[in-house]
Order: C-alpha cells, then sequence, then structure tokens
C-alpha cells in the first residue's frame, strides 16, 4: 500500500490529494473511507470551471449505509472530473487512488498543500482512532 500512496498527501476528512503537472492536484477519497462507507452507489461531484475552497463541501457520495460529505482539501478551479463514476461508483470501492478518482483541480493556493499529512501522518492518525 505504501507504494500507491507515497506521493500523496490527505486531508483530516479522509481525501486525498495528488499532484500532477505544474499546479494541477487530483483529489480522492482514501482506502480509509471507501471501507468505512461501504458500498458506494452514487458520486455526486462539482462541475468543471467550479470555483472549490479549501475545507468545504464540493459534492457527496452514498453508500449503502449513508451520505458523506466530500471535502474539498484544496483551493482552486475544477478541470477535469472522473465521469465514469456516474455509471460505476463502484470503482471508488475497487479502486480509490487510480480508477476511483473525483476530480482535478487547479491550485489558487498551491501552499495549502503543506497543511495536509502525507503517507505516515495518514497512517498515525488513522491508527489514532480518526473519524
Amino acid at each position: 500500500m505504501a507504494n500507491a500512496t507515497a506521493n500523496l498527501r490527505y486531508s483530516k476528512e479522509h481525501e486525498w490529494v495528488l499532484q500532477l503537472e505544474g499546479n494541477k492536484v487530483r483529489i480522492g477519497i482514501s482506502e480509509y473511507a471507501q471501507k468505512q462507507l461501504g458500498d458506494i452507489v452514487f458520486v455526486e461531484n462539482p462541475e468543471v470551471g467550479d470555483e472549490v475552497t479549501a475545507d468545504d463541501t464540493m459534492g457527496s457520495i452514498e453508500s449503502v449505509k449513508a451520505v458523506s460529505e466530500i471535502y474539498t482539501p484544496v483551493s482552486g478551479t475544477v478541470v477535469n472530473v472522473n465521469e465514469e463514476l456516474e455509471d460505476a461508483p463502484e470503482v471508488i470501492n475497487e479502486d480509490p487512488y487510480k480508477a476511483g478518482w473525483l476530480v482535478e483541480i487547479e491550485l489558487s493556493h498551491p501552499e495549502e498543500l503543506a497543511s495536509l499529512m502525507n503517507d505516515e501522518e495518514y497512517q498515525a492518525f488513522i491508527d489514532e482512532g480518526a473519524e
């Protein structure tokens, strides 16, 4: 697992961020989060062009257990949405780090990445009983 997640940054709400080229990042939910949710049946993502602000809600994920808000860990403009999730939201359960990503954002404040946890810090956060 460490290899797949070594370059990711994490929020306390269990979203991950992968820096792509320049100031573009990809965002998804962590393995831990998808396990807590159970079988995912619907994803509501923001639209391309939407402005998002760190720690604000940008959508929701519905599972057989509950509906959970998706919080954006960084601020910026949505430049791409994983449209595959519209027809196959269960991809998040199968592969939350590659095929199950949610959105790509052009960062407006790249320095926000530094406030997110690295893989080791996130694992410790989970081990401490994160909710």
